[in-house]
């Protein structure tokens, strides 16, 4: 394995996250026949097949899973060396991969374009997790160098720095029931338990954080359909599927536009917390210290904007 190169790796590890290599070529900007090539060099250079192909489909070869494990740890090592290299040179330049949680992505890019105003010569990666598990096995995997969630991982060292409140609401579709002017909001608590719900899937933040409050309560929701994604449940919101639970940062522009509307239900909105995370035995860079430091002092106040109006008027 002499003869191997770090750009064969990172082709590779890239073909690995998504089993196809048209994916890793729109990712990495080459063409699918210069990211087949690669893998097939190194695929000769290891000896082994790294990927089963049949037809369209991609997996990894056992012996391919097994090297996935190294090639990270290659990467994630040259990494480190790239971030005390540059401490050492005080540079305020370089990579920076910023790993979210699915509901951080409606506010975290407008907070990332002001940070990169100011430090232009900082090229910001993002990578979505499409729940909280997701993010925790980038994080732990060395794959992003800050993370942006809601509740830190007790399950990794990490050290994690709250920036902000995370409120979370319940909405439902214009002139539904449990919007009726004489509902209290005590009323509404317990006419929850009689609707349907259109919830996010176990192993999400905020589907944890719901039922929690249901337990709380003594309620049992009556679950209709579990979604994977934000926009989906607003998409079902809308069409009369039924009630939902979500992050406030969400639905701005649904509550907005009245497509949505918040029911105003007693001891709601629950308030989680935003933190900035990041794992304690990895150094981190000038740059990404720079943005650490502009998410804890900026983040309140970009998201108290975005929140007041919906607080304070449930209704919309």
């Amino acid at each position: 394995m002499k003869n191997l190169t770090l750009r064969q790796l990172r082709v590779f590890v890239e073909v690995a996250r998504h089993l196809s290599f048209v994916r890793a070529a729109e990712q990495l900007h080459l063409t699918p026949p210069a990211v087949t090539m690669q893998v097939k060099e190194l695929e000769e250079a290891v000896g082994l097949p790294l990927f089963d192909r049949q037809g369209r489909k991609v997996s990894l070869s056992t012996g391919g899973e097994y090297f996935l494990v190294y090639a990270r740890k290659v990467l994630a090592t040259l990494k480190d060396a790239e971030t005390a290299m540059a401490r050492l040179r005080h540079l305020d330049t370089g990579r920076l991969t910023v790993g979210l949680v699915a509901t951080a992505k409606y506010f975290i890019p407008r907070l990332l374009a002001r940070f990169r105003d100011e430090h232009p010569g900082v090229e910001l990666q993002l990578r979505v997790g499409g729940n909280r598990e997701e993010l925790v096995r980038l994080l732990e995997a060395g794959e992003v160098d800050l993370a942006v969630m809601g509740r830190p991982p007790r399950e990794l060292a990490c050290r994690a720095e709250p920036f902000a409140a995370h409120p979370h609401v319940f909405v439902a579709p214009p002139g539904h029931p449990i919007l009726r002017d004489d509902h209290t909001p005590q009323e509404a608590l317990a006419a929850l338990a009689h609707h349907p719900l259109v919830v996010r899937e176990q192993g999400s933040g905020t589907r944890a954080l719901m039922d929690r409050f249901f337990a709380e309560h003594h309620l049992t929701p009556r679950i209709a359909m579990e979604m994977p994604s934000n926009e989906t449940l607003k998409q079902a919101v809308m069409a009369g599927m039924g009630l939902s639970f979500l992050s406030l940062h969400t639905l701005g522009l649904e509550l907005r536009t009245g497509e949505i509307a918040r029911v105003e239900v007693a001891h709601t909105p629950l308030i989680r917390t935003w933190n900035v995370v990041h794992l304690q035995s990895r150094l981190l860079s000038p740059a990404a210290e720079a943005l650490r430091y502009f998410i804890l002092e900026e983040g309140e106040t970009h998201l108290a904007a975005h929140d007041r109006p919906w607080l304070a008027n449930p209704q919309g």
